[in-house]
């Protein structure tokens, strides 16, 4: 069976009126903040992360991830003995959970409560006839601190958020998105086209009951297309990429050795190391299932 005609389907982005209530639900929000009394005089940042940034969605996962930030009070990182007062920081006026409350007033007022479910890290606004599904992450700026003997923290500067059951989340939505951007123009923009591909794969697999498939991330699929060398993508057909990709990431997953470097897209947080919701062995299984599912030889 030949693949190709398929992977150039899944390869495409969601069509022009998928991407118009894909930023109406972006527009939506941006206008709830603006209306809060409190929100709307704060320092804060709204910004699209995740695939919809990237412009690595697929045509049946078109929702949209917004991040919310406090950029006035943060999160941060000190090299071990150093604290507030080294680099002249002081407490700040509101917690993160008073925050996200306060998200949470606007988007039920602006939205209907009805439309708004408050999850463990988001808030998740359900779509109509003019946009699609959004998840509303609040979250503070995080400065991580080189301990270079300067104040120096790594910048652009990252989020960090609590999850109402406590857990702590770091994550780099501007080196992630401006990394991605320079991949897929130094792979002939084929970098983002297998991305997709692999997606679908993964969806289809679901469909058809393929365990390894479950609780596959998206960033995860888009941070091992990343790992693969440029060399891997822009050949003929697209078969012979996607065969690349999953070969390449097969053989570097057979052990922890070999992918023990591996970064996320962002190259800040390594992709296997702890406290990941993923594991090599979990990443490495998809990537076999997928490769037979396919029916390469």
């Amino acid at each position: 069976m030949s693949w190709e005609n398929t992977f150039s389907s899944w390869s495409q982005p969601p069509g022009q009126t998928e991407k118009d209530k894909m930023n109406n639900a972006e527009v939506a929000i941006r206008k709830a903040i603006a209306n809060h009394a409190l929100l709307s005089g704060m320092d804060i940042s709204i910004f699209p992360q995740g695939s919809y940034r990237a412009n690595t969605t697929i045509r049946q996962d078109s929702d949209v991830d917004v991040c919310v930030r406090l950029n006035s009070t943060f999160f941060t990182y000190y090299p071990e003995g150093r604290t507030d007062k080294d680099f002249g920081n002081v407490e700040g006026s509101i917690s993160f959970m008073e925050f996200k409350n306060f998200v949470e007033e606007s988007l039920n007022t602006y939205f209907g409560s009805k439309n708004i479910k408050r999850g463990n890290k988001a808030f998740d606004i359900h779509s109509n006839s003019y946009r699609v599904d959004a998840d509303v992450v609040p979250a503070f700026a995080y400065r991580y601190y080189l301990g270079d003997g300067n104040e120096n923290y790594i910048n652009p500067i990252g989020i960090a958020f609590d999850t109402d059951k406590g857990n702590r989340i770091i994550n780099w939505p501007d080196q992630t998105y401006s990394n991605g951007v320079d991949k897929n123009n130094f792979t002939s923009r084929r970098y983002k086209k297998i991305i997709r591909i692999i997606k679908n794969i993964r969806n289809k697999m679901q469909e058809d009951k393929i365990s390894e498939a479950n609780n596959i991330a998206s960033f995860l699929i888009e941070s091992l297309v990343w790992n693969t060398p440029n060399e891997g993508f822009g050949h003929s057909d697209l078969t012979t990429d996607v065969r690349y990709v999953l070969a390449h990431t097969f053989n570097n997953t057979l052990t922890e050795e070999a992918c023990y470097e591996w970064g996320e897209v962002n190259e800040v947080k390594y992709l296997f190391r702890s406290l990941q919701p993923w594991n090599r062995s979990q990443a490495h299984n998809f990537i076999s299932a997928a490769w037979d599912y396919i029916g390469f030889k």
